[in-house]
């Protein structure tokens, strides 16, 4: 009971966060796991946290498909260049031991709260036309997100938005919204990868899942009526993620080095 309601809360603190900044919410999905939900072992909090950050991310997709926000063709090229990546950087880190993946996710957590300290700029230039360079540009940020994601189980979306940008030069707001399918699609080659494995706690991803579309749900609403603030709530979730990145290093640093 109380591990479902760990579950249930920390999917609505995820999906809160993803509705309310738009972003950033889905690295806490493994610490999570770990530390509040109580699953014992590191792979299984990243391939059950992959697959609940898959089905927050689709669900977000929704929402900005029916704005107008997503530009399909980039998209799905971008989606099924980068799995080639997830897939390859999942099975590398399923290989490698647990507590030293955790101790390098650490770090990753502590580059994505010091890009998130940064106010976005919202880029409103058009896309480039369609060439060579781009086509390549394109590919080779498509296939280092999916390994990132893969690799550690996370969205990978602080690296798919301005990877976009720079690929495409696509909108800012267009950025985020085609991004889920990827940060989506990731993640669901992630969580198979580890399910394969039997690395998958399903019923707790059931539960993430479950009070993640209700947290996401509270976060857009609260989104609308905070818009100006947005900087700030970056900075202090910046915080809370640097905070968190500390104590999962000293866990894990522990176990490896004791």
């Amino acid at each position: 009971m109380n591990q479902a309601i760990g579950a249930i809360g920390s999917g609505g603190l995820i999906g809160f966060t993803l509705g309310l900044i738009g972003g950033g919410g889905s690295i806490l999905a493994t610490p999570l796991l770990l530390y509040v939900v109580g699953v014992a072992q590191p792979h299984i909090a990243i391939g059950t946290g992959a697959l609940a950050v898959s089905a927050n991310a689709y669900a977000n997709l929704f929402s900005h498909a029916r704005k107008g926000n997503v530009w399909w063709r980039c998209a799905i090229v971008f989606a099924i260049i980068g799995t080639i990546g997830a897939l390859a950087g999942s099975t590398i880190g399923k290989a490698m031991n647990g507590q030293l993946l955790m101790f390098l996710f650490g770090f990753v957590m502590i580059i994505v709260g010091a890009l998130m300290l940064r106010p976005r700029k919202d880029f409103g230039g058009e896309a480039c036309g369609i060439d060579t360079k781009m086509c390549v540009k394109t590919a080779i940020v498509a296939l280092a997100a999916g390994f990132a994601s893969g690799f550690f189980g996370i969205g990978g979306g602080f690296l798919i938005v301005p990877g976009l940008i720079f690929a495409t030069r696509m909108p800012t707001i267009n950025a985020v919204g085609t991004s889920l399918l990827a940060v989506g699609t990731f993640g669901l080659a992630t969580a198979i990868n580890y399910a394969l494995d039997g690395m998958v706690d399903w019923t707790i991803a059931a539960e993430m899942i479950g009070g993640g579309v209700f947290g996401g749900f509270l976060g857009m609403k609260l989104s609308t009526k905070l818009g100006a603030q947005k900087d700030t709530l970056n900075r202090i979730f910046a915080i809370l993620i640097f905070f968190v990145a500390a104590y999962v290093l000293y866990k894990s640093g522990n176990k490896i080095f004791s």
